[in-house]
């Protein structure tokens, strides 16, 4: 089957600055959770990526000096010589198949907790920090912001010889050069405060200093935020947002643009459709001749080829459908769009990082165990010597689809045995909650799978005791039946039995989700502080 002729735009070659894109496909920059603590679990990743057939592919946020220190979550840096060692292996991993790799500087400032180097945070002026300690700043001097400069052409330089092919100046999800353009922190009275024009200085210093320095073979990218979504109280795409863009047009070889904070950029689907960014960065193309990227969790082909024919963009930028489908780009050329992964937009790559933990993902099981387990998202180890016998699965939900099709893929005669007439389990009800119904293509990716392979049975309406599991003679038994939420109210903060959960008006999420009727007013005692306690609220709202 061959490409579908309506996505071949997407497959056009792109110059950025002075190197080419093989195609319009682009991981932006997305955390991991591993940083310099894991580097080659990071390389790996980033590898299997250029793998899958994206042009460009970027590293996480890469601090370019030890007074932006994001400990205790993981993150890179090139602050000497030994981190050009070590980011070299990412580089060398992307070029591996063909791909562009992108480094993304970062320096913080008053977002940089610098809890392990014991730097004095640095901001415009003097704010309050803003992170998840209480800490005061230092208001940068004009020594200070000579030095910030300096160290950006400087790991500019450790990144030219690391390999990379694009560098990044990093003015996005508020951090230091972004600070300088939002009033919220920039209270300066100097040539870097005031007008738009100074509070947008020191990012226009950045950039040039940025290509003087290795422009020659590498293109130079800003990553900006257009909007803080705080309507005058912040940057507007209307206002500051627009205007920056403006000034600098030119300057950057490709512009990287978004919006901010972080939670806002990665909204979950919950509250952000497919492309919900581009009323924002949409007029970012009318005012720069330069290659423009942007995201907003497209996992459509039509939707991503509709925003290069309608010049709102130039690349795919994608960090999300990049996780949940590495292969993203080399199914849609092979024609194998029904093959995709779909991002749910569930976040749980966004909250492990927030963890300071290795990322990972819903649709995507082998995401950040690429190199630990040598698990890949294509490719899975074939049966071994038990390859003839029978593997019996009971369970249909998600983690017994995804159990029964590694198994069948792996060569296995498979039985899939579900009590109730639907496969999917717990998805059936949730994806039918406000918000959720991307949480269906759980479900329905691996039925997908699974009907394409003889080697896999699957029997509905099969509700089997231990007795009848045994019967049934299977040498392998899997148990997926999953779990049901508990009656007595224990939890997080109650740890014994709740007096009264027993009573006929007490129900659980269960009971909701199954069309249990209520009456009167309700109140949603929330000891999971997950999703749950807030669908069910809007659910009931709704009725």
């Amino acid at each position: 089957m061959g490409r579908n002729p309506r996505y071949d735009i997407l497959f056009e070659p792109v110059r950025i600055g002075p190197l080419t894109a093989r195609n319009r496909f682009y991981q932006v920059p997305h955390c991991t959770g591993m940083g310099f603590d894991l580097p080659h679990s990071v390389s790996r990743l980033r590898e299997i990526k250029a793998e899958g057939g994206w042009a460009v592919v970027n590293t996480e946020y890469c601090s370019m000096h030890w007074s932006a220190d994001d400990a205790p979550f993981r993150f890179c840096s090139l602050w000497d010589e030994q981190d050009v060692k070590i980011q070299a292996q990412t580089a060398e991993a992307i070029h591996r198949h063909g791909a562009l790799a992108g480094i993304e500087l970062w320096h913080g400032g008053n977002h940089a907790q610098n809890r392990t180097s014991r730097e004095i945070a640095l901001s415009p002026s003097g704010s309050a920090q803003h992170g998840i300690y209480p800490q005061q700043t230092k208001a940068m001097d004009r020594e200070d912001i000579r030095n910030l400069r300096r160290w950006q052409v400087q790991a500019a330089k450790r990144a030219k010889r690391a390999g990379f092919d694009i560098v990044y100046v990093y003015a996005g999800h508020g951090y230091l050069p972004f600070q300088f353009i939002t009033q919220r922190w920039n209270q300066r009275g100097d040539e870097y405060g005031g007008a738009i024009e100074n509070r947008a200085r020191l990012l226009r210093e950045m950039i040039e200093e940025t290509k003087d320095a290795v422009g020659d073979t590498c293109a130079v990218a800003v990553r900006l935020a257009m909007d803080e979504l705080m309507g005058p109280q912040g940057v507007t795409a209307e206002n500051e947002g627009r205007a920056v863009i403006a000034l600098l047009a030119e300057l950057p070889d490709l512009w990287d643009v978004n919006i901010s904070y972080v939670e806002n950029d990665s909204i979950s689907a919950r509250f952000g459709e497919e492309g919900h960014q581009e009323k924002y960065v949409g007029v970012v193309k009318q005012l720069t001749s330069k290659p423009v990227v942007s995201v907003g969790r497209f996992t459509s082909p039509d939707a991503m080829a509709s925003l290069i024919k309608r010049g709102i963009a130039d690349f795919i930028g994608a960090a999300r459908p990049s996780i949940a489908d590495p292969f993203l780009p080399s199914k849609i050329s092979a024609g194998h769009e029904d093959d995709i992964r779909e991002c749910i937009g569930c976040n749980i790559c966004r909250s492990t990082n927030n963890m300071g933990a290795p990322i990972r993902c819903t649709q995507n099981p082998t995401m950040g165990e690429e190199y630990r387990r040598g698990w890949h998202p294509e490719r899975i180890a074939p049966a071994g010597g038990f390859k003839d016998d029978g593997v019996l699965v009971v369970g249909g939900g998600p983690a017994g689809l995804e159990c029964a099709l590694s198994l069948g893929r792996r060569g296995y005669r498979v039985a899939l045995a579900e009590a109730g007439r639907e496969l999917g389990g717990r998805i059936n009800r949730e994806s039918r909650l406000p918000g959720l119904a991307t949480y269906a293509r759980v479900r329905d990716w691996r039925l997908g799978q699974i009907a394409k392979l003889a080697n896999i049975e699957v029997f509905r309406e099969s509700h089997l005791d231990r007795e009848q599991i045994l019967e049934m003679g299977y040498p392998h038994v899997v148990i997926a039946t999953g779990a049901t939420w508990r009656r007595d109210g224990i939890g997080v903060n109650t740890h014994f039995p709740v007096p009264g959960t027993e009573g006929p008006g007490v129900l659980t999420p269960d009971d909701v989700m199954a069309g249990a009727k209520l009456a009167g007013p309700v109140l949603i005692y929330d000891d999971d502080h997950y999703y749950m306690g807030g669908v069910l609220a809007e659910l009931l709202l709704k009725a």
